[in-house]
């Protein structure tokens, strides 16, 4: 019998397989991070020699994508990009998400804004009528960390700084719980101006265009 994990991966695995036929030949491929990417990267592999390399949003994405002998570009170097693959660790009906458990928001969002597409993979488990039940990540400059806090106190987030985690940028992360979102895009702006945050995990203003939920049912698809 098939234990809860292995049942979450064979989900995953199978988000990720879907996937495939939104990357195109001969093109380059935006590279999200976290577990269900890592699915995609093995499937990614696959196919290898059929696409020009990737764009990675993260150094552990990066690492596992050279493994798999895959060709990593820099972004900056990249001015076309068809499709960009990624988790969520939330997603609602309007494909709006909540992102950065991992804490490679920045990089996400950054390289999510270049893509033409975005194609979320997830299974069902990350399905939600409302953003909030998972903490909002927020990367911060290190010396506006307390200040940055007060600020989403006032906001009415609960801040807790992920101590001990560093991000790719050298920023700190604080994870907002408790927050209201009645209206995503507004907060993702609100907290985006606050002086020292470099984004936040509020995937609102640029959702997906298309997610790939894998339910014990099969894949859906939402969006086109």
């Amino acid at each position: 019998m098939a234990t809860p994990q292995s049942h979450a991966d064979q989900l995953k695995a199978q988000a990720a397989q879907a996937a495939l036929k939104f990357v195109q030949e001969g093109q380059i491929v935006g590279v999200g991070t976290g577990s269900t990417v890592n699915f995609f990267i093995e499937a990614l592999a696959s196919m290898k020699h059929d696409i020009a390399g990737a764009v990675s949003s993260s150094e552990a994405s990066t690492a596992r994508l050279k493994a798999h002998g895959i060709e990593v570009h820099e972004l900056n170097n990249v001015s076309d990009l068809p499709v960009y693959i990624d988790g969520a660790d939330e997603i609602d009906a309007h494909l709006r998400m909540v992102k950065g458990g991992g804490g490679a928001l920045t990089r996400e969002k950054i390289i999510a804004a270049v893509a033409q597409k975005f194609v979320c993979i997830a299974d069902s488990s990350k399905q939600v009528g409302r953003l909030g039940g998972f903490p909002v990540p927020v990367e911060v400059i290190p010396m506006a960390r307390s200040y940055v806090a007060r600020q989403i106190v006032q906001l009415g987030g609960d801040p807790v700084w992920r101590q001990g985690f560093v991000t790719d940028n050298g920023n700190l992360i604080l994870d907002i719980h408790n927050f209201d979102i009645l209206d995503p895009v507004q907060l993702e702006q609100q907290l985006n101006n606050i002086v020292g945050v470099v984004t936040n995990g509020l995937f609102a203003q640029r959702g997906a265009n298309i997610a790939l939920i894998a339910s014990p049912d099969g894949i859906i698809q939402l969006g086109k």
